[in-house]
């Protein structure tokens, strides 16, 4: 029997679109592109609709590619929700008809009273014990200790620089703790 791969659990600003770089220097790789998604990422809570202009969003084409050879199941772990896979899979070049699962996280502005980020505990339910590695630019300490005492398996938090988006060592952290879990063969073939 083969084990399930590990979750890679993606959020979409600041790991694949890295918002917080100066305005005017969209980081090397990265197109542009103007988007007014339905759901609540593009949404101001005292703002009227017709004056809610689109978000400025930079995408790396390469990531789809890169996302996909690691040896993880892709899951969207982001407060665009299903509107990743609408807006955002096919721009970083995952393919058109693939849609990713999503993780919904409800009221995205509700303060949680440990101090944790919002999305934390969902993420935790959702792994459901299973290895996953989570990358997104507001995890931090007080995160890991949550999914410490709370998660059953092995997890990785990797906190991404919302000015610079997933670098290459990024990609190569996430391959090699992937490769961490995954059994090794003996020199004679049997697996450890």
């Amino acid at each position: 029997m083969t084990a399930a791969k590990p979750l890679l659990l993606l959020d979409v600003d600041g790991p694949l679109n890295p918002f917080a770089a100066p305005p005017h220097r969209r980081p090397a790789g990265y197109q542009t592109y103007r988007m007014k998604p339905d759901s609540g990422v593009a949404q101001h809570p005292y703002t009227p609709e017709h004056r809610v202009k689109p978000l400025r969003v930079w995408l790396n084409p390469a990531h789809g590619a890169a996302l996909a050879n690691l040896p993880f199941d892709l899951v969207w772990a982001t407060t665009w929700e299903h509107d990743a896979n609408e807006w955002i899979g096919w721009r970083i070049g995952l393919p058109r008809e693939q849609n990713l699962p999503v993780i919904e996280f409800g009221d995205q502005f509700a303060e949680r009273p440990d101090g944790t980020y919002v999305k934390t505990w969902k993420v935790v339910e959702y792994a459901a014990g299973r290895p996953f590695a989570w990358v997104d630019d507001q995890v931090d300490d007080v995160d890991r200790e949550y999914v410490a005492r709370h998660h059953g398996g092995p997890a990785l938090l990797h906190w991404i620089d919302p000015a610079r988006g997933l670098t290459d060592d990024d990609f190569a952290l996430l391959a090699d703790w992937a490769a961490e879990l995954t059994p090794k063969e003996n020199t004679d073939g049997h697996r450890a």
